[in-house]
C-alpha cells in the first residue's frame, strides 16, 4: 500500500463490518479500505489469534474450561493503523506466530468459549468506540461482526468464495510467508474451520440480516474495493463524496 492508495478527500463516517470466512480477501480489502478513507482498522480475528497462542503456550487443551481462563487473562493489545497494523501479546510482537499452523487449528476451538467471546467482544467495541471518537470512521474484520459485535454498522459485508478459490489463496499466502504450502492440506483445513465456525452454539459464523453479500471468487481485491467504495457511498458514510461512489479510479482522481 502506498500514498497513491490514500484519498485525501474522502473520509469514513461509522462502522463497515465485513465478514467471511478465510481466504475471502477480507483482511486485503478491510485494510486497504481503511488506508484509504481515512479509518481506523481492526482485525477481530488476530485477537483470537492472540488468545489462542497464549493457550498453547501454557500447554493446555483448546477445548477444556482451564483453556478458556488463561484466554480471558491474557494480555493482548491491538493497533488500529491499516498501514502498521500491530497484536502483541504480554507485550511481545506475536503477528506472524499467530499466522501458524498451530494456532489456525486451535483458534476455532478457543473462541468457541463464552467467557472468551464476552471479553474479546467487549474489548473490541471499546476500539471501535475509541476509533469513533477519533478517525470518526472505522473498518473491522471478522466473522461475527455485523451480527454480534457492532450489529449497528452502517454498511454490513460478507465475503465469500468457493472453498476451492480459499484454499488456494490461503495456500499461496503460506508459501509467501516461508510457511510451506499444501493445498490438498489447505482445503481440507479451510473445510474443517468453516465447519466448526458456523457450527458453534456462541456466535457462529453466518451474515448478518442486512448484510449484502460479496462472491469474491472471480474478483480481485480492486474488484472487491470498488464494490465497497460503492456501497459505503450508498449509505452516504463517505464524506467528499458527490452522489454515490464510484471505481476506486475515479476515488483517486
Amino acid at each position: 500500500m502506498d500514498d497513491a492508495d490514500v484519498d485525501a478527500h474522502i473520509t469514513l463516517r461509522g462502522v463497515i463490518a465485513i465478514d467471511g470466512p478465510s481466504g475471502t480477501g477480507k483482511s486485503t480489502v478491510s485494510r486497504t479500505l481503511a488506508a484509504r478513507v481515512g479509518a481506523a482498522y481492526l482485525d477481530t480475528g488476530a485477537m483470537y489469534r492472540a488468545v489462542t497462542l497464549a493457550v498453547l503456550r501454557a500447554g493446555l487443551d483448546p477445548e477444556a474450561p482451564a483453556a478458556a481462563l488463561v484466554a480471558t487473562d491474557a494480555p493482548i493489545e491491538v493497533g488500529t493503523d491499516p498501514r502498521s497494523p500491530t497484536i502483541t501479546l504480554a507485550g511481545e510482537d506475536v503477528a506472524t506466530e499467530i499466522r501458524g499452523a498451530a494456532v489456525s487449528a486451535a483458534v476455532s476451538a478457543v473462541s468457541a468459549h463464552a467467557p472468551v467471546r464476552e471479553r474479546l467482544v467487549a474489548h473490541q467495541r471499546r476500539i471501535i468506540d475509541e476509533a469513533l471518537a477519533g478517525a470518526g470512521g472505522v473498518v473491522v474484520e471478522g466473522r461475527d461482526i455485523g451480527a454480534v459485535v457492532a450489529p449497528d454498522a452502517g454498511l454490513k459485508v460478507y465475503l465469500t468464495a468457493s472453498e476451492e478459490v480459499r484454499a488456494s489463496r490461503r495456500d499461496d499466502q503460506d508459501r509467501a510467508a516461508g510457511r510451506g504450502g499444501d493445498l490438498a492440506a489447505t482445503l481440507v483445513a479451510v473445510q474443517l474451520r468453516d465447519s466448526m465456525d458456523s457450527g458453534r452454539a456462541l456466535s457462529p459464523m453466518r451474515a448478518a440480516g442486512d448484510a449484502v453479500r460479496v462472491d469474491s471468487t472471480d474478483l480481485d481485491i480492486s474488484d472487491v474495493l470498488d464494490r465497497v467504495l460503492e456501497l459505503a457511498g450508498e449509505r452516504r458514510l463517505l464524506t467528499g463524496v458527490t452522489g454515490h461512489a464510484g471505481s476506486s479510479a475515479e476515488h483517486r482522481r
